[in-house]
């Protein structure tokens, strides 16, 4: 196996496992990386959904006393029930939505310049969120994600389906969309990374086995770096950022959104950086 070839894989590992689950947008930004790293064919894209499995290792491992007592309850406690059906209920709508106009995002959002317009856009939404919570922290009914309904977790659901627009964020598009709909900060993103789980193994899953016939046992040594990398960064990652929403706000990666966007698009229209399509 090719020496660089890895190094950009666990380059692009560490850009999964940084980006997934703050609300910048990891598939905007393993668009650009791989732009700029001349690692953006077809094999490529498969290797920027797979690695995700290693982001989601880490939300297991995070949340693993959550996820175990929710399945040793589950056979005989309602509150694990409802908690469970709502992950379900919320996943759904990607599913659906990915399966009937996954392909056609795929041939023609994929794009840094779509990637860019995105940021940007989701920015100005993130401001606005935090600033509607800042003024009426009322808006914030639900404290904790035992408390959410089925409604609840459908709106969240709806809500992830921007995501599949690249450079929107899924985390940032279900923890945002979820303080929209009345959830706290803390309570939005515990829920956002349990929404991660289905959503990314399905996701990964799904596109390794349509696209198998692009891969060899050969690739295996690249996902596997791809994978370790993906897992350790987002593992840091998850641990800094429940620290940080305790006493944060998502204001600055809401500004670092719209700054990022804007370089993106001034270097792709001045000619500076050329951006591969």
């Amino acid at each position: 196996m090719d020496i660089v070839l890895l190094i950009k894989a666990a380059i692009m590992g560490l850009v999964e496992g940084l980006t997934e689950f703050l609300p910048i947008s990891s598939t905007g930004h393993l668009i650009l990386a791989g732009a700029l790293l001349g690692f953006d064919d077809d094999k490529a894209k498969v290797f920027d959904i797979a690695i995700q499995t290693g982001a989601i290792f880490a939300v297991i491992l995070v949340y693993w006393q959550k996820i175990r007592d929710t399945v040793v309850a589950l056979p005989t406690d309602k509150q694990a029930q409802r908690f469970a059906l709502n992950v379900v209920i919320a996943f759904l709508p990607a599913v659906i939505l990915g399966l009937l106009f996954g392909k056609a995002i795929k041939a023609h959002l994929f794009t840094p310049v779509v990637v860019a317009s995105t940021f940007i856009i989701g920015g100005f939404i993130i401001l606005w969120a935090e600033r509607r919570q800042e003024k009426n922290p009322a808006v914030a009914r639900i404290q904790d994600v035992d408390a959410m309904t089925a409604m609840d977790a459908l709106k969240v659901g709806l809500v992830q389906c921007f995501a599949m627009i690249p450079g929107t964020s899924r985390s940032g598009a279900t923890i945002i969309g979820g303080m929209l709909m009345g959830l706290s900060r803390k309570a939005a993103t515990d829920f956002s990374f349990y929404l991660a789980i289905p959503t990314l193994i399905g996701a990964g899953a799904y596109s390794l086995y349509k696209e198998r016939a692009l891969l060899s046992v050969a690739d295996l040594p690249l996902f596997g770096v791809g994978l370790v990398v993906s897992f350790l960064s987002a593992w840091l990652c998850i641990r800094w950022l429940l620290r940080f929403i305790s006493t944060h706000s998502f204001v600055g990666f809401a500004y670092y959104r719209i700054v990022f966007g804007l370089v993106v698009l001034a270097t792709a229209w001045s000619g500076l950086v050329t951006w591969a399509e």
